[in-house]
């Protein structure tokens, strides 16, 4: 087993061995992702053994209401205060509990650090699916939204 550098999703990605355990981010990586890659909507990042995709996170922009974002996130900033959006992030079930989650929350913040230079983030928002991803993101050092 080799598992490349998070890349860009492309066709020659192979999308149909991956099972995660969660269906709706399964689904979302065979049925979203390639459109929303082609279009724009948001940019995948996957992980491979080979071709076969084994874990992936999602890239999108997004806005927060200052009421909305934590006290030093808001401070000096505007109304809507722009952030980037960690939408997705999902590893196959053969692969999980070897922190490659950790790796790619990494990997997403090291690409948000470089777009941050051309374009206003002031930070990075995470949509937690449920209390298993929400202690996830919380042991990583993110803050929870007051709403």
């Amino acid at each position: 087993m080799t598992l490349s550098a998070p890349a860009p999703l492309s066709d020659d990605h192979d999308l149909t061995e991956f099972y995660s355990g969660v269906a709706e981010l399964d689904d979302w990586l065979r049925k979203r992702a390639p459109s929303n890659q082609a279009t724009g909507a948001s940019r995948t990042f996957v992980l491979c053994d080979g071709k076969r995709v084994v874990g992936y996170y999602a890239l999108a922009t997004g806005a927060v209401a200052q009421k909305d974002a934590p006290g030093r996130i808001k401070r000096n900033m505007p109304e809507p205060i722009p952030f980037a959006v960690l939408g997705r992030l999902a590893i196959d079930q053969a692969f999980q509990g070897r922190g490659i989650g950790r790796a790619l929350v990494r990997d997403a913040g090291l690409r948000l650090l470089q777009a941050a230079e051309i374009v206003g983030i002031r930070s990075m928002l995470v949509h937690a699916i449920s209390e298993d991803a929400e202690a996830f993101y919380l042991a990583l050092g993110f803050a929870q939204s007051p709403s």
